[in-house]
């Protein structure tokens, strides 16, 4: 687990500054605290920091090829390297190390470009290729978009990093936020898609390839993609195992301490087992918990720890919102609204006393539909095609005169359930994953900004991933159009800032894009039963993970947000609202949400933490304003 950064000039006859990669490299340090390296040849230059996990003794990087005319920086893992390496080998390939990095080199040799067709794992790479009369710079991301990468066009040629602030450490790009993408940031509660927060800053997307050559317009395309024209079969308990057991154990190989994350839930609870399962060794496995009763599961990881024989490490702590505007902005180098990037944080810097590697499971709810959301949606879907048309025109009636009632409990608010039923399935199921809505956020903003923003809809580009799969299954959509937006762009990027910021390396097991293919798309029958979710999950698991666990109440990795917001941090969101500048929003109408939450008379937690996340992003990485 590493980061890099680099550059490719228009003008061959210039070479970059050393200096300015050190700059760039030395920004992103949190990525690799081992070592750090810089590499110039001709126009082009290589930064890297690296977190020493595999070859800990030879591995540095940049990487050659025999004849050092290919060069290749990596960040992440490539879980099947050793049989790469030993195919490359029967290919006459001469390796000078034991990095899982170095077949990349070698690979691109034989394959160029498509050499992504046969990597296993999560990474983000840059490879210089300067044989030829037209040297090129390829950047490549994984499936799933695990690892980040970030790129930018400018009149001096290309600039790229793991994380955005590298690239404006250079300079060339201005310090400014893109309209769009705070109006993104509003609805959704982060930034998402191509455009990243930073006008001319963009974020290469999962299974994205660049190609960028001296003098030719620069190409991004998709190396990979779900299943799109058709379900998978059903899938038996055992072959649910003996994937999970599989990708469990590609991700077990580590020259320094490893372990994993342990919550009361589904997902962590079944790696953690298959660790325990697949080795004679009792895995080391970290749990944090919290004084919220109602957002602690820590006595559910105690007894999972407990059952399946593993040493476990614990720690009760007092989720500290602070964090949120004194530590965490800088390393979020985009403004993500999600509050738990607070304990996802703690649990990591715990982890990292005592393991460099962690596994987790996230991924479980997209992969076999475990989220609340999902079974609603199933729900709707059905009663929608009940109704036909007629029905669902009544329905809609009576939706928009029902009175909104955001401070009652779930069960009273129907506005927003007639709303869906009434809707097209796309839009309904948007609704469940947005923040609010769009029409609310631009009366929050200055009328001249909300002027520009008329014709930008964040809703098109979910639609456009929720209508692509040629499969009449609603909850296939749906899970399709998180894989692509919400997994990687607030999940994934949660994850991975938060623990790259305590140098941890974090694995992904459930998001093997083998296991993903496989179980994302089995029928609907398999993934929610029972007005419950991971159906299939479940049952393969039992007998191995707790009953109490796999039929317990899915809760999360929840925070008390509304109680946060309405105590501790007042103060802070008071002062946050006061100096958001004024061309952004209109101020006033932030105060009135602010008094009616303190007031309890609405629920205004979730925006009012989004304004507080934007304005400590806004200070921290000294954003100068809207870009024109």
């Amino acid at each position: 687990m590493c980061g890099f950064c680099g550059l490719a000039l228009n003008d061959p006859r210039e070479a970059p500054s050393r200096n300015l990669l050190r700059r760039m490299s030395d920004s992103i340090v949190h990525r690799g605290p081992d070592d750090g390296t810089v590499h110039v040849q001709g126009p082009f230059g290589l930064g890297f920091r690296r977190l020493s996990i595999i070859d800990v003794a030879g591995g540095r990087q940049p990487l050659f090829n025999e004849t050092e005319d290919v060069v290749c920086v990596m960040n992440g893992e490539v879980y099947n390297f050793r049989e790469l390496r030993r195919e490359l080998i029967d290919r006459g390939h001469r390796f000078r190390t034991g990095s899982d990095a170095e077949v990349l080199v070698h690979l691109y040799e034989e394959m160029g470009e498509r050499l992504v067709e046969r990597l296993v794992g999560m990474y983000a790479f840059a490879i210089l290729d300067l044989r030829g009369e037209r040297p090129r710079m390829v950047l490549g991301r994984d499936r799933l978009g695990i690892k980040p990468l970030y790129f930018a066009e400018t009149a001096d040629g290309l600039f790229f990093a793991s994380e955005p602030k590298a690239i404006l450490e250079s300079g060339k790009v201005a310090r400014e936020m893109a309209p769009e993408p705070l109006l993104d940031y509003l609805v959704q509660g982060y930034v998402g898609g191509r455009q990243s927060a930073w006008s001319g800053i963009q974020r290469l997307p999962p299974s994205g390839i660049l190609i960028w050559e001296s003098g030719l317009a620069l190409r991004v395309e998709r190396t990979w993609d779900l299943p799109l024209d058709s379900l998978r079969e059903p899938a038996g308990d055992g072959e649910v195992l003996e994937w999970l057991d599989r990708v469990v154990g590609d991700r077990l190989f580590s020259e320094v301490p490893l372990g994993a994350f342990l919550s009361g839930g589904i997902d962590s609870s079944a790696v953690a087992a298959s660790m325990r399962a697949g080795s004679e060794k009792a895995p080391l496995l970290c749990s944090v918990g919290f004084h919220e009763r109602s957002h602690d599961e820590l006595d559910l990881a105690r007894k999972t720890a407990a059952h399946i024989g593993a040493e476990h490490e614990t720690a009760l702590l007092e989720p500290d919102p602070g964090l949120a505007v004194e530590t965490l902005p800088w390393f979020y180098d985009e403004p993500l609204a999600d509050p738990s990037t607070v304990p996802t944080y703690l649990v990591s810097r715990i982890a990292r006393e005592y393991v460099t590697v962690a596994l987790s499971g996230d991924g479980g709810d997209e992969t076999f539909g475990g989220y609340r959301r999902y079974v609603h949606d199933v729900a709707e879907n059905r009663l929608r095609n009940a109704l036909g048309s007629s029905g669902r025109a009544v329905l809609g009636t009576v939706g928009r005169i029902y009175p909104r009632m955001d401070w009652a409990p779930r069960l009273l608010r129907g506005r927003t359930f007639l709303t869906n039923v009434a809707d097209d399935p796309a839009r309904a199921y948007w609704r469940s994953v947005t923040r609010i809505e769009r029409s609310e956020a631009l009366e929050l903003m200055h009328p001249d900004l909300a002027q520009r923003l008329l014709d930008h809809d964040p809703f098109d580009a979910f639609a456009e991933h929720y209508r692509r799969p040629e499969i009449d299954d609603p909850l296939y959509r749906a899970q399709y159009a998180d894989f692509h937006t919400y997994l990687p762009d607030q999940i994934l990027a949660k994850v991975d800032r938060a623990s790259m910021a305590v140098s941890l390396e974090v694995r992904v097991p459930i998001l093997d894009h083998r296991f993903v293919e496989r179980f994302a798309p089995l029928p609907a029958g398999q993934k929610i039963r029972g007005g419950r979710g991971k159906h299939v999950f479940r049952e393969a698991l039992r007998g191995r993970v707790l009953a109490e666990v796999l039929d317990g109440q899915k809760r999360g990795f929840d925070t008390p947000l509304a109680a946060w917001v309405r105590g501790p941090l007042e103060p802070a969101v008071a002062e946050a609202i006061e100096t958001l500048p004024a061309d952004w929003f209109q101020k006033p109408m932030l105060k009135r949400r602010l008094e009616e939450h303190s007031a309890g008379r609405r629920d205004h937690g979730r925006l009012l933490w989004s304004l507080l996340v934007l304005e400590h992003w806004r200070r921290r990485h000294a954003v100068r304003g809207l870009s024109a």
